[in-house]
């Protein structure tokens, strides 16, 4: 069955073009001008869609340098103290969001949100967010789930932590709560994440089993994974996005710059051109050259009454002449004419007794 639903002004479905996010994260290092520019230039680099993170450090974690809340040694984030202190680097303020809905409307490019608790909904239901995506880590936030499910807007759910068994459930509790509109994105929850990781056989089998639209969440430094993405039957890519400058940021090292995120989108609609539909036989471009193809024809001068032989035909280029299959049949059979050397071989000229 083909599925298809309006997610902001666009459409997304089976047969449609796959819709491309621009994810900003922490890119925009706490300026509210660099958002701006981030937005902009994700436009003019291809994205569909702007997509943001709202929360605040209070409403995601703790604010304590106990154990459990301590950055790992061997994460990219290492220098920050503790959680709290990176998603208060991190987070965009709430205060931006409003500014930077109305800049989506004035710039025609749709800006939904990764709500990360209940009251970040309630913020973004106030500017009319056209969808929800739940990352990878709140799979299990329940209460989350039932919230934004009962907006009945679409929801795309990143599965980078999620077993099967959590996905079943997360996808349950949505359904029952009236969501309708779901897209599963294969994802994997490392930054950056390894390309022999990313699995993406498993975007049909995803697409099979729940009978939902899928797509990407991916973390990989180049754009080959999105690109078979595609060609596997993604519906939607998202990419972090960030700005060809030298400025670091909390998700800069594996953020994609506007000029390969400009060849991410060039390659990810060549591959979808490439993909056509099932057709047997010639393509329109290759008619031109049929005559490429081989027949027979005269290799030695043969006079009339002269029987054919191996010595006096061909099979060569081009195909002007008879066609190859009869090239045992006629062999023996007299000439009706004489023909010389560069002669096509005709049906016409070969005697019927």
């Amino acid at each position: 069955m083909k599925i298809k639903f309006k997610l902001g002004r666009k459409f997304i479905g089976d047969n449609l073009p796959c819709l491309i996010v621009a994810e900003l994260s922490g890119n925009h290092r706490g300026k509210f001008s660099r958002v701006k520019n981030l937005i902009i230039k994700a436009k003019k680099s291809g994205a569909d869609l702007i997509k943001l993170q709202t929360y605040t450090p209070d409403t995601i974690t703790l604010n304590s340098n106990k154990k459990d809340f301590r950055i790992n040694k061997n994460t990219p984030w290492k220098k920050n103290k503790n959680l709290w202190d990176l998603y208060n680097k991190a987070y965009t303020p709430w205060e931006w969001h409003k500014k930077i809905f109305e800049l989506g409307k004035k710039l025609q490019i749709d800006i939904f949100s990764s709500p990360f608790d209940e009251t970040a909904v309630d913020l973004l239901e106030s500017l009319n967010c056209p969808a929800y995506k739940i990352a990878s880590a709140e799979i299990n936030h329940i209460p989350l789930l039932i919230k934004v499910a009962q907006t009945k807007k679409p929801i795309i759910l990143s599965i980078g932590l999620a077993s099967l068994k959590d996905l079943q459930f997360a996808i349950k509790v949505l359904k029952k709560n009236g969501s309708k509109k779901i897209i599963i994105l294969q994802c994997v929850s490392s930054y950056p994440s390894p390309v022999n990781e990313q699995n993406l056989k498993t975007l049909p089998a995803l697409r099979k089993k729940f009978n939902s639209m899928v797509g990407l969440s991916d973390h990989t430094l180049g754009i080959s994974t999105p690109i078979a993405a595609t060609v596997l039957g993604a519906s939607l890519i998202e990419k972090h996005f960030n700005l060809d400058d030298d400025e670091k940021t909390v998700d800069s090292f594996f953020s994609l710059k506007e000029e390969n995120f400009k060849k991410m989108v060039v390659s990810i609609r060549e591959a979808e051109a490439s993909l056509g539909t099932i057709e047997y036989g010639i393509s329109k471009s290759s008619k031109k050259n049929l005559n490429s193809r081989r027949s027979i024809y005269i290799s030695k001068r043969i006079n009339k009454g002269e029987k054919i032989s191996l010595k006096n035909i061909r099979v060569v280029r081009p195909s002007f002449g008879l066609h190859p299959k009869y090239f045992k049949k006629i062999l023996g059979k007299k000439i009706n004419k004489n023909l010389n050397f560069g002669d096509r071989l005709m049906l016409k000229y070969i005697s019927k007794d």
